[in-house]
């Protein structure tokens, strides 16, 4: 008899979605294991007939790894009934979503895939993967605020981990995190007297993108971006593959 797996984690690894997202869903009751209501923390093997609103989710697809470059207005969800939802602007036939988030306003690197394992080692607090920004803001920046931003800041929901902060130029710098809360960077910067202008993800992990990368255009990862990535979390290195694009061009 296979091992048991907890639902979310059933479904995640076998490409389906997040486990964030997989435990919405059980939420909403769009869950089956053997013909019932799945409930929260269930266990499944691969001998249970599982099933996502009819779908069977038994068949493990290929694994799809992308970057884009999202460009500001672009919703970071995989509700395609949402107006200029990432999915639907990617247009694959397979089904894919995001690790982790980018507010409507940011844009930047964003990694998209079906790898369920790789997405939640990405984005769980406990693993500390750092995550690179480039923030223009209003006005020329002083002393005081870089060393607060560095230092960490007193928020709302609590004080900031220390960061590394490098000035650029005069209203432009680069920040380092290794938290992701929502929206961070924003809040931080509004705390030390300052507003974001523009707000850029140019790194997760070991994967960067370059600054002439076009907004807008995504690419599938290379097989050593996602050896690398895989490597970093703490996974078996695997190989990436292709994947179908609809016929529409690519943006």
């Amino acid at each position: 008899m296979s091992e048991s797996t907890r639902i979310n984690k059933y479904l995640s690894t076998h490409g389906y979605c997040s486990r964030r997202e997989a435990d919405r869903l059980v939420a909403l009751g769009k869950i089956f294991i053997n013909d019932r209501v799945a409930k929260l923390g269930d266990k499944v093997t691969d001998n249970d007939d599982v099933r996502v609103e009819g779908r069977d989710r038994k068949r493990q697809p290929k694994k799809i790894y992308i970057m884009l470059n999202k460009p500001v207005g672009l919703i970071v969800t995989t509700d395609q009934r949402r107006q200029d939802n990432v999915i639907e602007y990617i247009g694959l036939e397979e089904r894919i979503f995001p690790v982790g988030r980018l507010d409507v306003k940011s844009e930047g690197l964003l990694i998209l895939t079906n790898d369920g394992t790789l997405a939640n080692r990405l984005m769980h607090p406990r693993y500390e993967h750092e995550k690179e920004y480039v923030v223009t803001v209003d006005r020329p920046l002083d002393r005081t605020a870089i060393a607060a931003l560095q230092n960490g800041v007193e928020l709302d929901d609590g004080m900031t981990l220390p960061a590394k902060v490098r000035k650029l130029d005069e209203t432009r710098f680069a920040i380092i995190l290794q938290e992701g809360r929502n929206r961070q960077i924003r809040r931080m910067v509004e705390e030390v007297g300052y507003e974001v202008r523009i707000l850029k993800r140019t790194r997760i992990a070991t994967l960067k993108m370059v600054g002439s990368y076009q907004a807008g255009k995504w690419r599938s990862l290379t097989e050593s971006e996602v050896r690398a990535l895989k490597k970093h979390v703490g996974m078996d290195p695997g190989l990436a593959r292709g994947v179908k694009r609809k016929k529409k061009g690519r943006k």
